[in-house]
């Protein structure tokens, strides 16, 4: 990634930092986990923000972004275990055309649609069909972690280490 766009996500998210490494680590897994649930939040903005301040933290911020967004999405599909009766209220964190266009996937490519759960766009009403269909939360937590871990080394390969 060039230096000037570095600076630009640093100017760009300056706000979002706490000034200590501990407490920007607590960030990234509360803005992860946020993105995933039904905050509108995105990590990705805030993760590169954190790894151009920290660039030797790639590892362990990837991780924790990781986790965090696993955490978010279990949320969903706990909803899909329990609350789907509610889907029709205005804070219901899924829109009807991405649950009908996740079950359409889910229904074809069954549990393995959760390696898609980083997707911006359906991403989490596939991880809420996966409580509606019943997947043993095991299943869901290693497939979703694995899918949501690829993006976000992904997006630290994107910052060159210190």
């Amino acid at each position: 990634m060039s230096e000037s766009l570095i600076e630009t996500i640093r100017h760009l998210s300056e706000s979002m930092t706490t000034g200590t490494l501990a407490g920007d680590y607590g960030l990234i897994w509360l803005g992860s986990f946020a993105a995933a649930t039904i905050l509108p939040f995105y990590s990705e903005l805030l993760l590169l923000n954190m790894l151009s301040l920290y660039p030797d933290h790639w590892l362990g911020m990837a991780l924790v972004a990781t986790f965090g967004n696993t955490v978010g999405a279990a949320v969903n599909w706990w909803m899909g275990m329990y609350m789907l009766h509610y889907q029709d209220r205005r804070w219901f964190p899924i829109k009807a055309r991405h649950l009908v266009r996740a079950q359409g996937w889910f229904s074809k490519y069954g549990k393995w649609t959760l390696l898609l759960a980083w997707s911006p766009i359906g991403g989490d009403a596939i991880t809420l069909v996966a409580g509606v269909m019943r997947v043993k939360f095991w299943q869901f937590f290693v497939l979703t972690f694995a899918g949501k871990a690829l993006r976000y080394f992904a997006l630290a390969a994107l910052i060159p280490v210190g």
